[in-house]
């Protein structure tokens, strides 16, 4: 067994103790130890604490160097141990503000803050960030996107790409490719069973890559939903002439708008039962009965009843009350009113209160 005295250092011209004099023992001091030696006996301390430390973050020459020097460190004292936390902590403590690291980490703490035009050319000067995960950036990319890099891709590459996916996200590519492909790139995932962890990290790196040279676009929604907002808030007459005309003109890009369209005759249809009851809290009481009261047709009628049936009996009958006493109202006060009640339902959509139900989905 390792001497534990040969671990330890004693003050410059310390006398050996003698048995009764306690006074006269020797002060022990810590071992002098290097930066890289430290740094390893902070984190072979935070790692016995169970503390979960993002060591892949760091590049992979750092990442080298603490793990051959924890292979090199053996016992260290109490002494040294204790100066080396205090030390640690004291550093921490000192700490004012901590910047990133580079002009590629500098861009992921703006991201979304700065003007997308001035971050695209930014990372091209930036360059490829190559410390880190890049597949957690790959998980977080749509997965309609997604499917239409595996089809530029390789079989093998794509096979790679599926299965670094969660399940559920490598479900959704799939379902986003046409059959043939999706059974090859499936069948290709069996033949992946030799490669290599550096062969996954470079198909990554290459595949991020391609995410930062994709041409800047100036709108985030597609066409189809940019119409879909603007006829959303457009009286029911010009929106139905608009959807005609766009019927003649382009079939499949009127199908588009007409899915991204949600008015208040959607409501019974695309709504949950259970966030019916939510929305009514939201609504303005004057917006509900009049647009309750300018639902002529049966689509409209159908969401009064939807609305109506969310709500305890005697409350329902008090809001016909109400409805009954306002009489006819104009179209114009109830389409406003209707358009007020979508848009409160869209800001529950937005700050992920509710979620409605797709068209070709039931509840």
């Amino acid at each position: 067994m390792q001497d534990t005295n040969s671990l330890l250092q004693l003050d410059a011209g310390a006398a050996t103790p003698l048995a009764d004099q306690d006074d006269s023992a020797p002060r022990l001091v810590p071992r002098t130890l290097t930066s890289r030696q430290k740094a390893a006996v902070v984190v072979r301390l935070l790692l016995n604490e169970g503390a979960d430390i993002p060591l892949e973050d760091l590049p992979d020459e750092l990442q080298e160097k603490l793990t051959h020097q924890l292979g090199e460190m053996g016992l260290v004292d109490r002494v040294t141990l204790d100066a080396v936390a205090q030390e640690f902590a004291e550093a921490l403590d000192g700490i004012g503000l901590a910047f990133p690291h580079g002009l590629a980490g500098a861009l992921d703490a703006v991201d979304g803050k700065i003007g997308p035009a001035t971050a695209a050319r930014l990372r091209k000067v930036a360059g490829v960030r190559q410390i880190g995960d890049p597949w957690q950036r790959l998980r977080e990319v749509p997965a309609e996107e997604l499917a239409k890099m595996a089809q530029a891709e390789s079989t093998e590459i794509a096979a790679v790409m599926l299965s670094k996916l969660e399940t559920a996200k490598a479900a959704q590519l799939l379902g986003h490719l046409p059959g043939p492909t999706a059974r090859r790139i499936t069948y290709a995932v069996s033949k992946t069973s030799n490669i290599t962890p550096e062969a996954v990290e470079r198909i990554g790196w290459s595949l991020a890559t391609q995410l930062d040279q994709r041409p800047l676009q100036a709108f985030t929604d597609g066409p189809g939903a940019r119409v879909g907002a603007i006829l959303n808030h457009s009286a029911a007459s010009m929106r139905d002439d608009l959807l005609d005309a766009l019927d003649e003109e382009d079939a499949d890009f009127a199908g588009v708008v007409r899915r991204s369209i949600f008015t208040f005759a959607h409501i019974s249809t695309r709504v949950r039962a259970r966030d019916a009851l939510t929305i009514l809290r939201e609504l303005d009481q004057t917006d509900l009965f009049t647009a309750f009261a300018g639902a002529t047709s049966d689509e409209d009628k159908k969401t009064v009843e939807f609305l109506l049936s969310s709500i305890p009996s005697r409350m329902a009958d008090s809001f016909r009350d109400e409805v009954a006493d306002l009489g006819k109202v104009k179209q114009s006060e109830a389409e406003d009113a209707m358009a007020k009640i979508v848009s409160t339902i869209r800001n529950l959509l937005d700050g992920g209160v509710i979620k409605l139900i797709e068209e070709d989905n039931e509840e």
